[in-house]
């Protein structure tokens, strides 16, 4: 191109965009192995500490752990005293990487991108064909990760602000209810729930067996006596009368939703409740070009879409379909009434009646 058409200070500063990303990009293994070797861990609530000290408390080599103090104090992870040579977790930054009961605790998404380049060809095989990618043919990373993801935020919302927004549901619960959970993975939203409502039965479906096998491990774990857990699809599980459906951030990933919907109207009771809760989009594109929106899109690129198409029908609906969309698929199945209950910055949640 000839340089008159590069104005340099555009170029400069995508550069330094670029670089930004990089870094973040390189950095990414960098916070799986600061989790998994309990680097993070070791610093929380501990104050300024050396590379030996960080090193000798989880129990590494300190030359390695002086090298990845050095990446997380440049990428603003932890803080570094040059006087003193010692770097310190804030008690900020503790809270999502260290404490794994917060609700802000995010480190279980890098694994969850780990996956993802496992999965690069096969993703590139889906470009070439237009065809999918099923959830199931993932890295296995791809399933743990998610879930691990996806609680922090479910145990900081569903029971104390998503289910209280439905109108008359947590009523149901507390009686004591029949709910489904519909693509629940390992379970984490099922057994949050049922924890929460022991007078209710709860039962989860997912396509997927190995997840159906890790929620019941996991509900034993947590000594859930009111949840049971089955291989079923959005389309065909079974059981009538559910005074409440649960569908957390899968409608999307379906690849008949107006299937799943109609499914879901049947199986309801006559005065029960349909909870959709969906990532955060507006309706439009331009809506969506935002940090948010960039990481909803990735996702939806990589997993999202893919396992759509992979499916019946296909309708590759993508993490960012907005509320608009998503209304008229569900009143597509049926419903006459869809609104949005509440939200968060990371969440739709949408309430919907027959």
């Amino acid at each position: 191109m000839a340089a008159t058409e590069i104005d340099p200070q555009k170029l400069e500063a995508f550069m330094g965009q670029a670089v930004t990303d990089m870094g973040a990009v390189i950095s990414a293994p960098l916070f799986v192995i600061g989790e998994r070797m309990g680097l993070y861990k070791a610093m929380a609530g501990h104050g300024p500490m050396t590379s030996q000290e960080v090193a000798e408390a989880a129990g590494v080599a300190e030359r390695s752990v002086r090298e990845w103090l050095r990446n997380q104090a440049a990428g603003g992870y932890v803080t570094y005293d040059a006087e003193t040579d010692r770097y310190e977790l804030p008690p900020e930054q503790a809270m999502a990487l260290a404490d794994e009961e917060s609700p802000f605790y995010l480190l279980g998404a890098y694994e969850l991108i780990a996956s993802l380049y496992a999965d690069e060809d096969k993703i590139m095989s889906a470009f070439k064909s237009g065809g999918g990618m099923g959830w199931h043919e993932h890295d296995h990373r791809l399933f743990e990760g998610t879930e691990r993801f996806f609680r922090p935020g479910y145990k900081g919302h569903l029971v104390a602000e998503w289910i209280p927004a439905l109108e008359g549901v947590e009523e149901k619960l507390t009686a004591g209810a029949k709910i489904a959970d519909i693509g629940c993975g390992h379970g984490a939203s099922t057994i949050l729930m049922a924890e929460a409502f022991p007078a209710s039965e709860f039962h989860g479906f997912d396509y997927h067996p190995a997840s159906i096998e890790r929620a019941r491990e996991a509900a034993a774990e947590a000594g859930i006596d009111n949840a049971d857990f089955e291989v079923a699809t959005a389309k065909d599980y079974p059981g009538t009368g559910y005074d409440l459906v649960a569908v957390f951030d899968c409608l999307h990933d379906m690849g008949d939703p107006v299937g799943a919907s109609t499914h879901i109207h049947d199986t309801l009771a006559p005065d029960g409740t349909w909870l959709i809760v969906e990532p955060f989009a507006g309706d439009r594109v331009e809506d969506n070009l935002n940090p948010v929106g960039r990481v909803f899109y990735g996702a939806s690129t990589m997993i999202c879409t893919p396992a759509s198409l992979d499916q019946e029908v296909g309708l590759a609906l993508g993490a960012q379909a907005g509320e608009k969309r998503l209304a008229e698929v569900i009143k597509s199945g049926g419903f006459s009434d869809v609104h949005r209950a509440t939200e968060t910055p990371f969440n739709l949640i949408l309430e919907a009646r027959p």
